[in-house]
């Protein structure tokens, strides 16, 4: 028995699920001394590498672990988005996720939920227990609700996410410091709301983690200067989730995963300028900066994280690529994308997958027609800004994400997590919890025989 003694009265099974953010299963395993408490959930209970989705990007993959549907059921594919029938682009919101997520199934079984810190669910919802917004949103006053929650926020200062422009200087002493204010401050919330133990479902997401690997995760790699303030960061974010699993009670079962893995950038691959300089995008302004100033002879473009799209007749504006070339068309961008070398030879593109392999749902309609996943390495970016070259240098984000790699743990045995997938995380923890589903109503499948 932990510090929470089930003030509740209640026998109802209840799930701590905590996100964090970015962090690679092999990088946990491969230090132990570094992670002593998940090591000891991998011990005792169920744990393994898991896939994420396509594209691994944080806003694409936080709306899909929560509904355990894909970007075409969720209507979020990355953290820039194309409108219907438009050039023009936003920036994916909660209110943009068009699925129900798994505190509102929670809810909806007569239950309660408190959700902090979660990335693309702002504006908090108000139909939860207790709710604090996370990547997005503007700043705590506008994120949490209800009021009491907003206000002890305030009381202690706490931050959403960490100042990543600090990350951008050669000395990274200011980065790490905000880093771990902000990791510390997050704790802090968490505990004294686990504790309150008025809750059926909790879920809290440590997001620095994936910003500290942004900046340092080569340092880690390659035994840089940096490696001991590295380690030193994730043998304090084990600490906290060690503190809290120490505070649940045997209803209550702990699970941690993160939304995708994480490795080195050895060079930027500007993939908009590629596709200038191979004749299948042009503009209408040389000093372009945006996906609305591409000329009406392009064929193609990219929105980042390697997804690329056909200018389609019918579906985009200024269409090039008839319906009937559609196919031909996109199996020659696939073949050039697969053969793509960098300037040493080495190829680029891991995998091209189909639009028709990747995404289905009623929210397709925006989906790119192909998404490559890069050798780890090889960072794709997609701006609308013209570039010296098409191979760049990293500069200070020295880290990228990763479609495979990705951590699961569950602090109970038995778990099966061979082949599974992030799409697996929504149906097992309601299973975890008794609520009862619908199998149909998740791409993913409980884990829990």
């Amino acid at each position: 028995m932990g510090l929470i003694d089930r003030l509740r009265g209640t026998d109802d099974p209840r799930v701590v699920f905590l996100g964090i953010d970015g962090v690679p299963y092999r990088l946990i395993a491969s230090e132990p001394e570094t992670f002593p408490n998940l090591t000891a959930m991998i011990e005792s209970g169920s744990a393994g590498s898991i896939e994420s989705i396509y594209p691994p990007e944080t806003t694409a993959c936080w709306p899909a672990i929560t509904t355990g549907s894909n970007p075409g059921e969720t209507g979020v594919y990355g953290y820039q988005d194309r409108e219907i029938g438009s050039y023009e682009t936003y920036v994916p919101m909660g209110r943009d996720v068009q699925h129900d997520r798994i505190w509102d199934r929670v809810t909806e079984a007569g239950r309660d939920a408190s959700v902090f810190n979660v990335p693309v669910t702002f504006p908090p919802q108000r139909t939860v227990q207790r709710m604090v917004s996370g990547f997005l949103a503007p700043d705590v006053d506008a994120a949490a609700t209800p009021e009491e929650l907003r206000s002890y926020l305030d009381s202690i200062d706490y931050l959403i996410d960490v100042n990543a422009k600090l990350g951008h200087r050669a000395d990274k002493s200011d980065f790490l410091d905000h880093a771990r204010r902000t990791l510390d401050r997050r704790q802090t919330a968490f505990r004294e709301y686990v504790e309150r133990d008025d809750w059926d479902l909790f879920v809290g997401v440590y997001l620095t983690p994936d910003r500290i690997n942004h900046f340092l995760f080569d340092q880690y790699v390659s035994g840089g200067p940096d490696r001991e303030a590295f380690l030193s960061f994730y043998e304090r974010l084990d600490e906290h989730i060690g503190a809290i699993r120490d505070a649940l009670d045997r209803d209550t079962t702990l699970v941690v995963a993160s939304d995708h893995g994480f490795a080195p950038i050895d060079r930027v691959v500007n993939c908009n300028e590629w596709l200038e300089r191979t004749d299948w995008l042009a503009f209408r302004d040389r000093d372009h900066d945006a996906l609305a100033d591409i000329a009406d002879d392009a064929r193609a473009y990219s929105l980042g994280p390697g997804r690329f799209y056909l200018n389609l007749e019918g579906r985009e504006p200024r269409g090039s690529v008839s319906r009937a070339e559609y196919e031909e068309t996109r199996a020659e961008l696939k073949r050039q994308l697969e053969d793509l070398e960098s300037p040493a030879g080495d190829p680029v593109v891991r995998r091209v997958v189909e639009t028709e392999t990747a995404f289905r749902g009623d929210h397709d309609e925006i989906a790119p027609d192909l998404v490559a996943i890069p050798h780890d390495g090889f960072d794709l970016k997609a701006d609308f800004v013209g570039h010296e070259a098409v191979f760049e240098d990293p500069g200070p984000r020295t880290g990228m994400h990763s479609f495979d790699d990705a951590a699961l743990l569950i602090d109970e045995p038995g778990v099966t997590i061979d082949d599974a997938d992030i799409l697996d995380i929504a149906p097992t923890l309601l299973q975890l919890l008794d609520v009862s589903f619908e199998r149909t109503a998740f791409d993913g499948a409980s884990l829990v025989q």
